[in-house]
């Protein structure tokens, strides 16, 4: 049986990596479902929704000319038309739950300010900790 970009099989989970699982397709060939092909969401342990032996529906996303198979379940689940992925928050508003006033994003100048006010109470913070450990400023080596 050959197999295709776009083509919905059924497969079996065979193996579970940190990155994502194996899944053995009719005729024996094995594809790989990454671990961000697995669900909508973030997925921190692949293990909380896939176990060795599960059957599962996947698409084929690509076929290398090495023979590997790039597989998804999430691609191969239907969704009704105009539902999609949920919407992600956007990165400054801290919460996507709306309500308060937006602040503006901060300037460069801003950012870089706050940095280096920031790395001079580091760089402080680290040579009174190395000092105290020499036995202060005036003491005498040896």
């Amino acid at each position: 049986m050959s197999i295709e970009a776009g083509s919905k099989l059924q497969g079996k989970v065979t193996g579970i990596t940190h990155f994502g699982a194996f899944v053995e397709l009719p005729g024996g060939s094995t594809g790989l479902v990454h671990i961000s092909e697995v669900a909508d969401h973030y997925v921190k342990d692949i293990n909380e929704l896939l176990k060795v032996g599960d059957e599962v529906t996947v698409k084929v996303v690509n076929v290398e000319k090495d023979g590997k198979i790039g597989l998804s379940i999430r691609k191969a689940v239907d969704r009704p038309e105009g539902e999609s992925r949920p919407p992600r928050p956007h990165p400054r508003s801290g919460n996507n739950r709306g309500g308060g006033k937006s602040r503006p994003a901060p300037s460069f100048e801003d950012k870089m300010s706050r940095f280096l006010k920031d790395s001079e109470e580091r760089l402080s913070t680290i040579k009174r900790q190395t000092e105290s450990k020499r036995g202060g400023r005036g003491a005498k080596r040896g």
